[in-house]
Order: C-alpha cells, then sequence, then structure tokens
C-alpha cells in the first residue's frame, strides 16, 4: 500500500489522495502511516458503510457489522485525518422510514464527507439471483419516491457534512434495474428543484 501511495504521489499534477477501503480493513499500523502522511498532503480516507443496520450488513453478506464501521470511523478522524463514508439507499428489508433513520445515526460520527446512491441490481451477481427468485424482497425505488427519499434523508442529516454524491451510473449493459435515464448533473438539478418548492434544506429536521 505504502508503494502505491507513494508512486501516485509523485506523479505530476496529483495534489493528494482519497482512498476508499473496508472499515474492517484500517489497522493502527496503517493509520499510523497515513496519519504522517496527512502531515504533508490533502488526505481523504472513504469508508464503505453501505448501512448502518447490522441485520442488513449480514443480510448482503458485507461481513463486518456497524459497530466496525463507527470503530473506524472514529479511529481516523481521531488523527486529524479527512474521514468519508458511503452508503447504499435501498437495500433489502430496508424501508423509507428505517433508510432516514440511519441519517441520524451517521451524523453522530466523525464524517467530513458522505456519498450515497440508489440500490442499483447488476447482471450476474448474487443479489441478481436473489432478485429473480424473490422479487418481493425487494423495493426498487422510481425516480420521483427516491427524490422524496433522499431530500427527506438529507434533511435529517448534520448540516456540516459535505454531500458528494446522490446516485451512481451502472453501465447500462450491467444494469438489471432501475433504470432512470438521468445523467448525474439531472438528478441533482431535480433534487435541488424540489428542495426549493419544499422550502427543503439540509439539517433542517436534524436533532443534536
Amino acid at each position: 500500500l505504502k508503494r502505491k501511495y507513494e508512486e501516485a504521489l509523485s506523479a505530476d499534477g496529483v495534489v493528494g489522495l482519497v482512498i476508499g477501503t473496508r472499515p474492517d480493513c484500517m489497522p493502527d499500523s496503517l493509520l499510523n502511516y497515513l496519519e504522517e502522511m496527512n502531515r504533508h498532503t490533502f488526505l481523504l480516507v472513504e469508508y464503505g458503510i453501505e448501512s448502518t443496520d447490522d441485520k442488513t450488513l449480514c443480510r448482503i453478506n458485507r461481513g463486518h457489522t456497524f459497530c466496525a464501521t463507527a470503530d473506524a470511523v472514529e479511529r481516523t478522524a481521531s488523527r486529524g485525518i479527512l474521514t468519508g463514508g458511503h452508503v447504499i439507499l435501498g437495500l433489502p428489508g430496508e424501508t423509507h422510514e428505517s433508510i432516514v433513520a440511519q441519517a441520524s445515526v451517521l451524523s453522530r460520527l466523525p464524517l467530513t464527507t458522505l456519498k450515497m446512491h440508489q440500490l442499483q441490481l447488476i447482471r450476474d451477481t448474487r443479489m441478481a439471483l436473489e432478485y429473480r427468485q424473490h422479487p418481493e424482497d425487494f423495493h426498487l425505488f422510481n425516480v420521483e419516491e427516491y427524490i422524496d427519499l433522499v431530500i427527506d434523508y438529507v434533511e435529517h442529516l448534520r448540516p456540516d457534512l459535505v454531500l458528494e454524491r446522490f446516485v451512481s451510473q451502472s453501465p447500462k449493459e450491467l444494469l438489471i434495474a432501475p433504470d432512470w435515464g438521468l445523467k448525474n448533473y439531472e438528478f441533482n438539478h431535480r433534487v435541488q428543484k424540489r428542495m426549493k418548492e419544499l422550502g427543503a434544506y439540509q439539517g433542517k429536521k436534524y436533532e443534536m
């Protein structure tokens, strides 16, 4: 890892690193190294959180608990390193209400940034097989439902969290569903327009 990071930082025009990893893959020995690196260059460590619900994490065979996530985020932020998170909205078994409840849980973590995106079913994956066998276990949001979900979620988030993404786009030839036919910037525009109509803003329903 050190060789890879230092090779990247030595390339012309590179001003820092954003490292994406799992919360169960951050030993203190690596954090010691990253803490030193952070003194000399821009650094952000982003963890794949996916869900705050241990039942969901087990259901999708994630291989770690939310407790592991909280521990990794807190250990990283305590070193003065910018810390990000990534979540998937709409995992099987989760409802609009349970997803929005995650926002308050995440807001208590020392996260700097957050990326979110809709659940996407991808060809030739285990989840695609499960969807084919038990479609009733999944709720795939249409675009208007997902916009409402995102706005509700954002209103319950800590207002100083930097939101980097609302949606993701898988290659069309791999995507089973949902296929909204929207570019990321088009979705963002629709969210912002709807928020203005509703008088919604980040942190509106956030409680310390």
